[in-house]
């Protein structure tokens, strides 16, 4: 029976304009036990200013994983998002990802199929996206991390899409980070998905919907930065809590919401059932 724990996914301090540092005070002094950050490739403006969350993967992993010890935090998972289906341009990112992850201490690297190329065929993507998988299983199998592969875009919008892209690539890093606001938006029933990978699951991002949202967007997209705070919208927590208890393994539901005040929110209410 797993034990599930809460996660900030640091994306709560993106409208906010602070440096990472600052999003891991936020997520200590709330109470949260894991974080989950986001790598980037090289060098940008924003985050080198301190506006922005995320972490360059050319920093040092050891300090990353000394700033979050501090604070008493721990790390749930790196979001390493791109096109798989480009690996010249998302192999080499997620493959460094997966060696940042095995020193700083975050046992999974999620990931999703990215936005296609405009001028491949679908047969095509396929082939491309096994030859990036199937690179970074390697490096994962070697530190003992797990790629977590999440609904996010024209491939893994269904239950049989994400399916297809886990079974590209027959390793034992290869498992699920459900979202569940992406799977609700995407049209689907997000209980009976979860239901349905819940043995294989590494990790959750925990993203609710608003009604308005909801009713607005539902069916016509297959995804969303953040959601609203959990609680507040659409998805029933518990009904998620009592599936993921089902899983071999511990998970982290990472809560994707856009401001600090909602992270704050979500952990109250999702406290509310595991206390």
């Amino acid at each position: 029976m797993s034990n599930i724990k809460v996660g900030m996914n640091l994306e709560a301090t993106r409208h906010h304009d602070k440096p990472f540092v600052w999003g891991l005070d936020c997520a200590a002094e709330m109470g949260y036990e894991y974080v989950e950050p986001m790598v980037h490739f090289g060098r940008e403006l924003m985050s080198e200013a301190g506006y922005y969350h995320t972490w360059s993967l050319f920093d040092d992993p050891i300090k990353m994983r000394r700033l979050c010890e501090d604070r008493g935090l721990k790390i749930s998972g790196l979001q390493a998002h791109g096109p798989l289906g480009c690996p010249d341009r998302h192999g080499e990112y997620l493959k460094m990802a997966i060696r940042f992850a095995a020193e700083c201490g975050a046992p999974v690297v999620n990931t999703d199929e990215g936005i296609k190329a405009p001028w491949t065929t679908e047969a095509e993507d396929w082939v491309l996206m096994r030859y990036t998988l199937q690179e970074a299983a390697f490096v994962a199998e070697e530190r003992g991390v797990k790629i977590g592969l999440e609904c996010h875009a024209q491939y893994s919008k269904t239950p049989e899409g994400l399916e297809k892209l886990y079974r590209l690539v027959d390793s034992p890093c290869m498992g699920f980070n459900l979202d569940t606001g992406n799977a609700y938006l995407a049209g689907q029933d997000p209980y009976d998905w979860f239901e349905k990978i819940v043995d294989r699951s590494v990790h959750l991002h925990a993203k609710d919907i608003t009604i308005e949202h909801s009713d607005e967007e539902r069916g016509k997209v297959t995804g969303t930065p953040v959601g609203c705070a959990c609680g507040e919208g659409v998805i029933d927590w518990q009904r998620f809590i009592q599936i993921a208890q089902k899983c071999p393994r511990d998970l982290v539901f990472s809560v994707e919401c856009g401001t600090i005040d909602q992270a704050k929110r979500s952990l109250d209410h999702l406290n509310s059932f595991l206390k």
